[in-house]
């Protein structure tokens, strides 16, 4: 009977004894009513009469999955995404809502659907940091009566339809075969201004274009395979027969 009696003294006062952790917080409901936070260490809770609900405080990471969703532009596609919260209410996180963890995925849920859906489709393809972060105002609102902190919300995958993906990949390549014609044509131009500037300064400089035909000549001539057919310009044949009507006249 001793031994039971000393069993009982130890045993006892260890089934009152609650561990809470570094990242967590207890709250404590007293005869069905809140009576406080319990901090990371032992805490003493009467059985009964007393319950302690954990709850953990670290940042958690919740996958939203795929929702089916139709663009401002009469688009369907399906997009997911992922969502970081923490609790920074312990209490309200138990008090003001049955399941926050459920809570805060069907709230994402719907409003990415939202959000999504009010957008054109080159928006949500051009713009997806600007729609993630317009989503995680609009949660981090929602949920701050519940006691939770929405950290980010990332749009990770956006699913279209397999037409609309040809569609989008034809008018890509019909972008793309646009500005090479650009560039290209911009190259011409700018070629063609170039020999313009050089032609006009070789005709202003006496002699120069027969330097510049001189120079051509001599750099043909450093490779003996090529045959060099050699055109007289019309100012040396000018000169010419100007020197044979002075002949002519003596």
């Amino acid at each position: 009977m001793t031994y039971i009696l000393i069993l009982a003294i130890i045993v006892i006062p260890l089934s009152f004894l609650r561990e809470v952790k570094q990242y967590e917080r207890g709250v404590v409901l007293t005869m069905g009513k809140y009576t406080g936070l319990r901090t990371p260490g032992w805490s003493i809770i009467v059985p009964i009469f007393q319950k302690m609900e954990k709850v953990d405080l670290r940042v958690k990471a919740v996958d939203v999955p795929d929702q089916k969703v139709i663009t401002r532009d009469n688009v369907s596609a399906s997009i997911n995404a992922v969502i970081y919260y923490k609790v920074s209410d312990a209490a309200k996180a138990v008090l003001e809502v049955e399941n926050f963890r459920y809570a805060v995925s069907q709230l994402a849920q719907t409003t990415m659907r939202n959000i999504v859906g009010s957008a054109e489709l080159d928006e949500v393809l051009a713009e997806r940091d600007k729609l993630s972060d317009k989503i995680r105002t609009i949660i981090d609102a929602e949920t701050d009566q519940w006691g939770i902190s929405v950290d980010n919300v990332e749009l990770k995958d956006f699913f279209l339809p397999e037409d609309m993906e040809r569609t989008i990949a034809k008018q890509a390549e019909a972008e793309r075969e646009k500005r090479a014609v650009i560039i290209n044509a911009e190259g011409e131009v700018a070629a063609a201004e170039n020999i313009a500037k050089a032609a006009s300064i070789l005709a202003s400089a006496p002699g120069a274009l027969h330097l510049r035909t001189l120079q051509t000549i001599n750099d043909l001539s450093s490779d003996q395979s090529n045959t060099v057919i050699f055109a007289t310009p019309i100012e040396v044949l000018r000169a010419v027969e100007g020197i044979g009507e002075i002949v002519k006249q003596k």
